[in-house]
């Protein structure tokens, strides 16, 4: 039994691999955080901070799921590290292996891939995270949002899986 978490920056293709794991593991919950926030009222209200909201209910969704012995991946950008220790601790507490692969495009290719979804995916929630990014900076803030990734990668011990993504 595993919590693989799928790190990376919006864009990068962790919903999509997260979808993939789930069909080829059964049982697995693909808890893509993100489509949670539908779920929640005024989700497309920028001020109302939904992922504050939702924060302990994807904590008991995966100590839930892993209660019953089954596995959990997680795609969600996560840069700080005790959000990350959180999902840590649930599968400790839980008797489950924790994985966290970091799934990196160069940064300029990060961005790119943010701009060319949100110019060509009309899904609701991929055009909040457009507005929401245009109102906190656009580029600039998709690259502090990689840098910050990149930092903590860096410094980690023993480390998530790395692995390079093609562009």
């Amino acid at each position: 039994m595993r919590l693989v978490h799928l790190n990376g920056p919006p864009g990068i293709g962790k919903s999509t691999l997260s979808a993939l794991y789930a069909d080829r593991h059964p049982g697995t919950l693909n808890l893509d955080v993100d489509s949670l926030h539908r779920l929640v009222g005024g989700w497309q209200d920028l001020e109302i901070h939904v992922l504050r909201v939702l924060w302990p209910v994807a904590l008991a969704m995966a100590t839930a799921h892993l209660h019953g012995g089954r596995d959990v991946v997680v795609p969600q950008y996560l840069a700080q590290l005790d959000e990350i220790t959180a999902f840590e601790d649930v599968a400790r507490d839980q008797g489950a292996e924790f994985r966290e692969v970091v799934l990196l495009d160069s940064r300029k290719g990060s961005i790119e891939r943010f701009d060319h979804r949100a110019q060509h995916d009309d899904d609701p929630w991929v055009q909040h995270n457009r507005r929401f990014i245009a109102l906190h900076g656009g580029p600039a803030r998709l690259g502090s949002m990689y840098d910050a990734r990149r930092r903590w990668s860096s410094r980690a011990s023993p480390g998530p899986s790395r692995r390079p993504t093609a562009s």
